[in-house]
């Protein structure tokens, strides 16, 4: 997440994704991804109580550690703030069988064993996991029959519906996206990517509201006051980032879709030979709310709804440069990076859950509903198309996009890895689709 989708607004991971009010590009936490994204595959966040309702929300993708925080600050004197809102629609888990999973039967169940078993990686000490993951270790995973029986004996699918019933949702997607990019600033490579801010302050605020459990808020310390963070549009003109640029890219578009992504990979040149590759992965993010350029564009009549897809965005931007910074500035939120050394290029960067994604068998999720890490059975269609696409999913992500859905929402955000293929099928995905989570019984 990763800001961990191409998907419906909300930035994740995670990361930030939305096109439109529910198109491409929301953050998806890649990473905590937070990506990643979101992803803009990318992690919100809010504030405690000595940010005192203010002005904060909370943002895309990616759970990051907390940094010391400075010395005592002096309190506002207004009052603390009235718990922030939770889900009050919260979805419905009904416990179903495998009999009731269309397409169960027809999944390459091997293909899925080595998302599974990353997942456990991370829930090996939960005490719900732990015998689970235990005895999954002992399973040959070329074994398709032994994997099947496992999950069928190990696992109660339970399906999510929203408190009415409705079991059908919105499913999206992100990938890992190319861009070109250099360590200096030379022509063509002018726009930067920025790492987090020496002033960034961020507060935990679960003891306080044990329901954000892993949500925290980013503010700054000006004086013996904490406020907000800058906005997008703000830290840009006052230059407040000089000094924290990661590396330059030749495209502003490609660069505010790496944030909304979450996570991606660099080319970096000398001269005009590529002498290396990096991985760039969500870092954390301003904690100002994501707003969704693609939205941006319809609301102001510059696109239709149909044409508020990651391609349409670019070509729009492509033909209006002199709006380029107005369109940017629309969405307040501000991604940060760090740069990781590709070790496994067949597999994507980390998302929340803190295990690299796997193309297509990874989804971004809202963890309030289902728990990260789980598997996931995902009954929905290939892009722009009736063809099904029905497969066991591990919930490895979150994204803004995600989080921002209406309360109850059936929502995920499908991860298709990386590169042009993947980025092609992640702006034109926006199905219809239905989930099970499969809970250890």
């Amino acid at each position: 997440m990763l800001f961990a989708s191409i998907g419906n607004v909300p930035q994740t991971s995670s990361a930030t994704r939305d096109f439109a009010s529910s198109a491409a590009e929301a953050p998806h936490s890649i990473g905590a991804a937070p990506s990643a994204g979101h992803d803009v595959r990318h992690t919100g966040s809010r504030v405690a109580a000595l940010l005192a309702c203010a002005c904060f929300g909370l943002a895309a993708c990616t759970t990051t550690p907390v940094r010391p925080p400075p010395p005592p600050v002096e309190l506002p004197t207004t009052p603390l703030p009235t718990a922030p809102p939770v889900i009050t629609a919260k979805p419905v888990l009904v416990p179903t069988t495998f009999a009731a999973l269309p397409g169960w039967g027809d999944d390459d169940l091997v293909d899925a064993w080595p998302a599974f078993l990353a997942s456990c990686d991370a829930l090996m000490r939960k005490p719900d996991w732990n015998a689970v993951c235990t005895s999954a270790r002992g399973i040959d995973g070329r074994d398709a029959l032994a994997i099947r029986n496992f999950f069928e004996s190990r696992f109660v699918p339970q399906r999510v519906t929203t408190t009415e019933g409705n079991d059908g949702g919105l499913v999206t997607g992100y990938y890992e996206p190319l861009l070109r990019g250099s360590r200096v600033p030379v022509a063509p490579y002018l726009t930067p990517l920025y790492g987090v801010p020496d002033d960034l302050l961020i507060v935990d605020m679960t003891s306080l509201y044990p329901e954000l459990k892993g949500k925290r808020l980013r503010g700054r310390i000006v004086g013996r006051t904490v406020v907000p963070y800058p906005s997008r549009g703000d830290l840009a003109a006052s230059g407040a980032l000089r000094g924290k640029e990661v590396l330059w890219v030749d495209d502003p578009i490609d660069a505010f879709f790496l944030e909304i992504q979450g996570s991606g990979r660099v080319e970096i040149a000398r001269g005009k030979r590529v002498v290396e590759t990096v991985r760039l992965a969500y870092a954390d993010q301003n904690g100002q709310p994501y707003k969704s350029i693609g939205k941006w564009l319809v609301d102001r009549g510059e696109l239709t709804l149909s044409q508020a897809s990651m391609q349409g965005i670019k070509g729009w931007a492509l033909t209006h440069p002199e709006r380029l910074n107005e369109l940017l500035a629309s969405n307040p939120s501000e991604v940060f990076f760090r740069e990781e050394a590709i070790v496994d290029p067949s597999r994507g960067p980390k998302g929340a859950l803190g295990v690299p994604l796997t193309p297509r068998r990874s989804i971004a999720v809202d963890a309030r509903i289902v728990p990260l890490g789980s598997p996931v059975f995902l009954a929905t269609t290939l892009p722009q198309t009736d063809t099904p696409l029905r497969r066991l999913v591990m919930a490895q992500d979150t994204g803004g996009a995600i989080a921002a859905a209406p309360d109850g929402a059936v929502r995920a955000d499908y991860f298709w890895g990386f590169g042009a293929e993947a980025g092609a099928q992640a702006g034109r995905m926006k199905q219809n689709g239905r989930m099970w989570v499969l809970v250890p019984r």
